[in-house]
């Protein structure tokens, strides 16, 4: 599985596969999420979330069966 670090979001579309990098999370989740990411960090794509004046994070239904919003710096194209 080839993965390519996200460049520009705004390309992105909905329902396109992404995936997680644990690196970059395991500051800032809960332990118990970071657990159930490490079995399976991909996510699809499904909206954007404005997180403060000047980012937006970018929404995912994740495989594990729930949704979280990631910044686009710690998700990878599939």
């Amino acid at each position: 599985m080839s993965l390519t670090l996200i460049q520009d979001s705004s390309k992105l579309q909905k329902g396109q596969l992404l995936k997680v990098d644990l690196e970059r999370i395991k500051d800032r989740l809960p332990e118990n999420l970071l657990k159930r990411l490490a079995k399976n960090a991909i996510g699809t794509l499904v909206g954007y979330k404005m997180v403060d004046g000047n980012q937006f994070g970018l929404v995912l239904q994740l495989e594990i069966g729930t949704s979280q919003w990631f910044f686009e710096e710690e998700l990878s194209e599939i």
